[in-house]
This record gives C-alpha cells, structure tokens and sequence, in this order.
C-alpha cells in the first residue's frame, strides 16, 4: 500500500484537480479503467490511475506525455487528454522499463515518437522482471514482443536533450543509475517543475531494480544530483506514484532516508548479520512505508553490492 506524502493545501504546489476521469466502458466482470486528471497549470496536467502518474503537456504544435501505465492503460489516457485538448500526441517520454510506466505505448498512434533514456530502450526490449518480484512469479509478457516492435523507442539520450523551444521546452536529464540504470528526469523549464518518476515515488521505500541496472548503494548518491539541479531550477516535483505533487525539502528528506536504511543494511553484512535476519527486523522510520518484500529485495541488492 502506498501512503502519500501530504503537503498541506494544494494549491501551494499549484495543483488543482479539475474533476474529470476517462470512464471506458468495463467489460463485464471487469473494473473500469478510471484516469483521473489534476490540472497543475494551464498546459500541464498529471493524469493518475492505472499505473505510474503521467504528466501530460500540451505544447504550441501538440502533446508530450510522460509515462503511459499499464498494459490497457494507454486508451484510457488517451481518452482523458481528449478531454483536455484537441491537439495531437506527438511525443511520449517514458521515465524507465518498468511495465506500469512503459505499457501503455502500444495503444498510441504509430506516428508518436517515443523517447527514452539509452538504457532503458535496452531494458525494454528485454523487459525483465523488477528484482522485487518473488522468485516464483511469473514473469510479465513482453508486451513489445507481442506488439512486434510497437511501442518501442526510436530516439534516446544520455546525459541531456531538450525537445522544443521557448515556452514549449522540455529538458530531459539523466543523473546516473537508482531505480534502474535509465532513469530519466524531466523538467518542464517555463514552470520550474520536475517529473522525477520512481526514483523519487512517493515516501514508501522505492524498488532498487539490479534486474535492469538499478543500484543499492549508489541510489542516494544519484538521487543528490537530482536535488541538486532541483534546487537550482525547480519549485515542485511530480512522483512516480505520489497522490500529490511534493516539494525539494521532501526530495531531501527522502534521500537521508535511503542512506540511513543503505547503510543500516551494509553494518549489518559487515557485522556478519544474514539478508533474512536484518530485514525482518528492519523497520521504516515515522513517515515512512515499505513492505517486507521490498525491504528484503533491496537488502539483498546492497548486500550483493557491498564489499
């Protein structure tokens, strides 16, 4: 379960929900997909539900959007920009591999161009299991595989690239490997906001994916460079899976967090403690969540990364 930071009134973070879900109807038996929309400003929008939250910019000649959930997803999102803006998608970002953030592109026209951090074009075309996944868990199809090719990106970056210009430009930016080893950060330059994606998700302890690069003792190293730059040019930041936008001083607070659980963990190995031992009695600090699973994949991954 994920349990959001609450940052008092929004509209101090310039986010007002304007009330409006893409309601498709469900087959029977099935729940409706319900993509419920937060207008942050008059072009940007988080539309939530169904998966990772997917920013949605509407730029002078079309839409940029940011992340297109899960599989069945893309449609719905689809529908809920339509109820913003007649323009066209022009553009998808995807963040990182993971499924509830990459699925959806398969649903959008053809015609998008997707864009993606370089690692993560490899990460997708392989589409391998997060390491937080139980062993015993069937692996997720490959939804590009199935598509034969769709979906996939055709432009990557590493360091930097900025698409458009002026009012419209977007910054793409990578600070080195946490969540996975492709994680973009984009910044919207005319707003001073941040979509940071899952290596920053909410205030629940994040997956540290060493199946697609992701890293244990590097996460919070990585995560400083990202607040840094945040510090310099942002005002708010839009999560992976937050309920509501946050703020620097969150970033920050979530960054001693992962270095205190790292480094708990890392005394513990030296001490001579076992993976099963320290995460069972490992336990998040006030404010903070993290389910049992999550705790003992990530120790294990530090452990792994700890000599």
């Amino acid at each position: 379960m994920r349990r959001p930071i609450v940052l008092g009134v929004l509209l101090a973070a310039g986010s007002v929900s304007i009330g409006i879900a893409a309601m498709p109807q469900a087959p029977v038996g099935q729940e409706a997909r319900v993509v419920d929309i937060d207008k942050l400003r008059d072009n940007l929008y988080v539309m939530k539900g169904g998966g990772g939250n997917s920013s949605v910019f509407l730029a002078a000649n079309g839409v940029v959007v940011i992340d297109t959930k899960n599989p069945g997803w893309g449609q719905p999102l689809l529908d809920a920009i339509r109820k913003v803006t007649d323009k066209p998608v022009t553009t998808i970002v995807n963040t990182h591999t993971h499924g509830d953030h990459v699925s959806g592109n398969v649903e959008f026209p053809a015609s998008v161009e997707i864009v993606t951090h370089e690692n993560t074009r490899a990460n997708m075309e392989q589409m391998r299991p997060n390491s937080s996944a139980a062993p015993s868990a069937t692996p997720p199809p490959n939804i590009f595989k199935e598509n034969k090719g769709r979906g996939l990106p055709k432009r990557t970056f590493k360091d930097r690239l900025t698409l458009g210009a002026g009012s419209d430009r977007i910054d793409l930016l990578y600070f080195g490997p946490a969540h996975t080893n492709g994680d973009a950060v984009v910044f919207f330059p005319a707003h001073r906001i941040v979509h940071i994606a899952d290596i920053f998700p909410s205030n629940d302890m994040p997956i540290m994916d060493s199946n697609n690069g992701g890293t244990g003792i590097g996460y919070a190293d990585t995560l400083a460079k990202a607040a840094a730059f945040v510090d310099a040019n942002a005002d708010t930041l839009i999560s992976g899976h937050n309920a509501t936008t946050t703020r620097p001083a969150d970033l920050k607070a979530f960054i001693q967090f992962i270095r205190t659980f790292v480094k708990e963990a890392q005394d513990a190995k030296r001490s001579g403690r076992s993976v099963d031992d320290f995460a069972a009695s490992w336990k998040p600090p006030a404010g903070y969540g993290a389910t049992a699973a999550r705790v003992r994949a990530n120790t294990q991954t530090i452990f792994n990364e700890t000599r």
